[in-house]
């Protein structure tokens, strides 16, 4: 787990990214459906994909980590 903190430039990007492109939840919402459309290529062995399947492992999880800071969806009882 990485202790960096984020440059002041970088904040002034992200909040400017989330204010005027799209809401937290909006981005949340894309970040799962793009991480369920992966899994299910790479479930129904889509050679393309298959080939780097640890690397989209690993993406599958920090984006999902993501998307769980930008809307917390299933830690909800």
């Amino acid at each position: 787990m990485s202790t960096n903190t984020f440059s002041k430039e970088t904040e002034l990007r992200l909040n400017d990214f989330f204010t005027h492109s799209i809401d937290p939840e909006s981005m949340a919402k894309t970040i799962r459906h793009v991480n369920y459309l992966l899994a299910l290529g790479v479930m129904r062995d889509h050679e393309p994909l298959h080939s780097d399947k640890r690397s989209l492992e690993v993406c599958f999880y920090w984006m999902n980590e993501l998307a769980e800071i930008l809307n917390p969806y299933l830690d909800v009882d």
